[in-house]
């Protein structure tokens, strides 16, 4: 077979559509079968590419903007530079396969895959990156769950609000504006933390990683709506922030990264109402709970969804999604006892509450429950000492829960603190102690799963 090797001074021309070699008058199309090599691709002017494929072992630098409209992307093994206020664009009916960049520099912006939580990628790959719309945050699929990347520093601070206290004489206060905080990570008593804005007991709470928040109050026929909320890493006293769509005692609150939810309350209630966290102001309708129930705290969440457990005079659990709004949606199990005043708290995964009314009253059951697949909840073990209307408050690995009344009379509080280690099972230990006694208020920290922020 013949071979024609062309020299670095030969003549190469394109004239026409062209392309000649050692003639000035070329007359055919130059068709190359084969692989081609180059040590440096650099594309001077705007370059369409209907099929780029092969592979190219050096850097490749576009320093004018490059469209491919169709085929298959090249395998690079160096770097892929797109020069500043450039693009490069994937038309719809090119194809593209998973490969290695070891290094992509992009110098304005790079925008990920975006769109709402019904809309993320349905056979992503472990490190796929998405921009949810609905959380206004970045996510990633680790192989099993959308997670949140997170940039926010928290400290695993709990706060607890309010509540049913014995004061220094040894009386009894209705309610008051104490609040103090624990360090989950840590053991040992509680530490003041400031006043709230409004005296409150029987209140619900959730935090964002920024706030923390006290929802309603009330005390026997006397109910409000109000909202008030402090800031966790300065502490101090609380403000007021707006108020819930009515007025309610005994309700459970929950929340995602974004988005507080309220629901229930004595009566009972099936109202639902939320809020979102960085915007002050009142709260709005969410739906509608499918029992009608106080929970009292009887409230835990992970990232997507938020679970109302138990909660008198029901043992049903149900959930809401934060991002969609609407009625509950029956979880499809029980509590392993009906009735409320039970502390609550999560990671993302699994919610676990201690104590309560219900079974044997001032029980000391502690029960736990997986939010992705529902179902029935399971026992996990027992409090250092029963009692109801404690507050239930933790980080990814451990929850905590403060306060309560003791049997034979609520009357009798208690400042105690026990700990649990979420992801195992097992009866709680002695963390320390509140810096009063009380019981039925409400707690929340910076870390609580969503609560918090996941």
């Amino acid at each position: 077979m013949a071979t024609i090797r062309q020299g670095y001074s030969d003549d190469f021309t394109i004239k026409n559509s062209k392309v000649g070699i050692g003639t000035s008058d070329p007359t055919e199309a130059l068709e190359v079968i084969g692989g081609s090599r180059s040590q440096d691709i650099k594309v001077a002017g705007i370059a369409t590419l209907t099929s780029y494929e092969g592979f190219q072992n050096r850097n490749t630098s576009y320093i004018e903007n490059v469209n491919i409209s169709g085929g298959e992307s090249g395998t690079l093994s160096g770097e892929v530079v797109v020069g500043s206020g450039l693009t490069m664009s994937v038309g719809t009916a090119a194809t593209s396969g998973q490969g290695n960049i070891e290094c992509m520099k992009v110098y304005d912006t790079f925008n990920p895959p975006c769109g709402g939580t019904n809309g993320r990628p349905a056979a992503a790959k472990p490190g796929t990156i998405y921009y949810n719309k609905d959380f206004k945050t970045i996510e990633y699929w680790d192989g099993s769950f959308w997670r949140q990347v997170d940039n926010v520093a928290r400290t695993g601070r709990a706060v607890w609000m309010g509540g049913n206290q014995t004061n220094a004489a040894g009386g009894q206060d209705d309610v008051c504006a104490t609040t103090d905080y624990v360090q989950i990570h840590t053991l040992g008593n509680a530490i003041d933390f400031g006043t709230l804005n409004q005296s409150t007991a029987q209140n619900s709470s959730y935090g964002s990683s920024i706030d923390a928040f006290s929802n309603g109050f009330g005390q026997s026929s006397t109910q409000q709506n109000y909202i008030q909320n402090a800031k966790f890493a300065s502490g101090g006293n609380f403000e007021d922030f707006g108020d819930l769509s009515r007025v309610v005692r005994m309700s459970g609150s929950c929340n995602s990264s974004t988005r507080g939810v309220t629901g229930g309350g004595a009566g009972p209630s099936n109202v639902i109402d939320y809020l979102e966290l960085q915007t002050k102001g009142n709260s709005l309708d969410f739906g509608d709970l499918l029992v009608s129930r106080r929970p009292n705290n009887c409230t835990f969440s992970s990232p997507t969804r938020g679970v109302f457990a138990g909660g008198g005079p029901s043992d049903n659990i149900e959930f809401i999604i934060f991002a969609s709004k609407g009625n509950g949606i029956d979880f499809g199990g029980v509590c392993t006892f009906a009735g409320g005043y039970k502390a609550s708290s999560s990671s993302t995964t699994r919610g676990i509450q201690g104590g309560g009314s219900g079974g044997a009253a001032y029980g000391p059951a502690i029960e736990s429950h997986e939010i992705a697949s529902g179902g029935n909840a399971t026992r996990f073990g027992d409090l250092t000492i029963g009692r109801l209307g404690a507050n239930g408050a933790s980080t990814q690995t451990r929850a905590v829960f403060g306060g309560g009344g003791v049997a034979p009379d609520a009357a009798l509080r208690r400042n105690y603190i026990d700990y649990v280690t979420i992801s195992s099972s097992g009866n709680a230990a002695d963390f320390g102690d509140l810096t009063s006694k009380r019981c039925m208020g409400a707690a929340t920290s910076d870390s609580h799963g969503g609560l918090g922020g996941f």
